[in-house]
C-alpha cells in the first residue's frame, strides 16, 4: 500500500471534510459552476487531460473543469495518471505498483495494465512515489466521481524530449484496445507576474491546443516556461495520438488569492 503522503496539506485529510473541498472546486467562481452527475453510458471520447496538481485551494477549481468534462464523458475502465517527479527520489521513470490509499478510500493499482507498462524506460520504483504529490492530489477527484478507481502511475524524473515521446509511445502500446485515460498532471509557469505567466502559458497552451509535441517543447525551452510537468504533457499526447485538444480552463493562484507571483495551471481534454 502507498500511504496518502500530503494529506492535511494539500487537500483536507477528513473524509466529509475532504468531498465538501472537491464540492467547493466545483462551485468555485472559475470552476465549471458545480458537482457533474457522471454519464454512466456517456460517448466516451475522452482519451487524455492535462490537469493541475497544486493544493486544492489553489488549483482545485481548474482540476474540477478536467473531472466535469470526464464525468460528462462516462466512466472508463482504467487510467494512466503521468507525473512529475519534484523530490528527486528513485528512478527515472517510475511505476509505482501499489494499491494507493487516500482519506476517501484505496484506489486499485491496475496490475494487468502495470505490466504492460513495464518496458524501457520505465521500471518499477515505488521510492519515487513515497513522497510525491502530483498523482496522489488527482486520486481524490477521481474516487468523488467514480467510487472504485483502477489505475497506473508512472511518476517522470527524466521528461525531455526523446524519453518524454519514449513513455508515451510505452504507454501507447499499453492502452491500445483498451478504454483507458490518460492524465498527464502538470502546473504551469511558477512564481512569476500573472500578466507574464499567461503570456508564456498561452504560447505553451496554444502548441498543447496544435498537438504540437516538438513545438510545445521548443516553447517550454525558449521561453523558460517553469511548466513542472511538461513531460507527463509530451508522453500522453503521443499516447493518445491523434486526439483532438479541447481546451477547458485556464487560472492562476492569483485568480483564488491575492499574491504577487502566481502559478499558472491549466485543464485540457483530448478526444476521438
Amino acid at each position: 500500500m502507498r500511504y496518502p503522503a500530503v494529506a492535511g496539506q494539500f487537500y483536507e485529510r477528513d473524509p466529509e471534510a475532504l468531498r465538501k473541498q472537491i464540492e467547493a472546486c466545483y462551485r468555485h467562481a472559475i470552476g465549471p459552476g458545480g458537482p457533474p452527475a457522471v454519464a454512466k453510458d456517456g460517448p466516451r471520447t475522452v482519451k487524455g487531460i492535462v490537469v493541475p496538481h497544486a493544493g486544492l485551494m489553489y488549483s482545485g477549481p481548474v482540476a474540477a473543469h478536467a473531472y466535469a468534462a470526464l464525468a460528462r464523458d462516462g466512466v472508463p475502465a482504467s487510467f494512466v495518471i503521468l507525473g512529475p517527479n519534484h523530490t528527486g527520489l528513485g528512478a527515472a521513470e517510475a511505476l509505482g505498483a501499489h494499491d494507493w490509499e487516500t482519506p476517501l478510500g484505496v484506489a486499485t493499482y491496475d496490475a494487468e495494465l502495470g505490466a504492460r507498462l513495464l518496458r524501457d524506460p520505465i521500471t518499477e520504483d515505488i521510492v519515487a512515489h513515497r513522497r510525491e504529490h502530483s498523482i496522489e492530489v488527482q486520486l481524490p477527484f477521481l474516487q468523488d466521481l467514480l467510487g472504485e478507481v483502477r489505475f497506473a502511475p508512472i511518476c517522470m524524473g527524466l521528461q525531455e524530449l526523446k524519453i518524454a515521446v519514449e513513455v508515451g509511445e510505452v504507454v501507447r502500446d499499453a492502452i491500445r484496445g483498451t478504454d483507458t485515460v490518460v492524465l498527464a498532471s502538470t502546473d504551469f509557469s511558477h512564481y512569476i507576474p500573472k500578466a507574464e505567466a499567461a503570456r508564456r502559458d498561452r504560447k505553451a497552451i496554444d502548441r498543447i491546443l496544435a498537438s504540437d509535441v516538438k513545438g510545445f517543447y521548443r516553447v517550454i525551452k525558449d521561453e523558460d516556461v517553469s511548466m513542472c510537468g511538461y513531460g507527463p504533457v509530451i508522453a500522453m499526447m503521443t499516447a493518445v495520438a491523434p486526439a483532438k485538444p479541447e481546451f477547458l480552463k485556464y487560472a492562476t493562484s492569483g485568480d483564488v488569492a491575492a499574491m504577487e507571483d502566481v502559478v499558472g495551471y491549466g485543464a485540457i481534454a483530448f478526444r476521438r
